[in-house]
């Protein structure tokens, strides 16, 4: 026999409401729920490629990602610039 009190409320017919409009009821222990994705719009189910932003992160990769990218055509930059001051001075001493 389970304890009694310790178990929370049980809401069969719970709604759940995504952020693309779509509602289904399933049991939970909340009356309702909100989500940012179900099997209507994830893009896994959908076949789209689609980036579901929440509080910005997918921005903040982006950006790390463009100043990564930048960095490595500063350092690309660099060493051929460095390459090509040492050529000549290589090509002198082989005379």
């Amino acid at each position: 026999m389970p304890k009694q009190g310790i178990h929370p409320k049980w809401y069969p017919n719970a709604t759940v409401v995504c952020s693309c409009g779509n509602t289904f009821t399933v049991g939970s222990t909340q009356p309702s729920i909100r989500t940012d994705v179900c099997a209507n719009c994830h893009p896994f189910y959908t076949g789209e490629q689609r980036i579901v932003d929440t509080a910005g992160r997918v921005d903040r990769f982006m950006m790390r990602l463009e100043r990564r990218e930048q960095r490595a055509q500063q350092v690309q930059a660099a060493q051929t610039k460095s390459e090509e001051k040492a050529k000549p001075a290589a090509a002198k001493g082989r005379r």
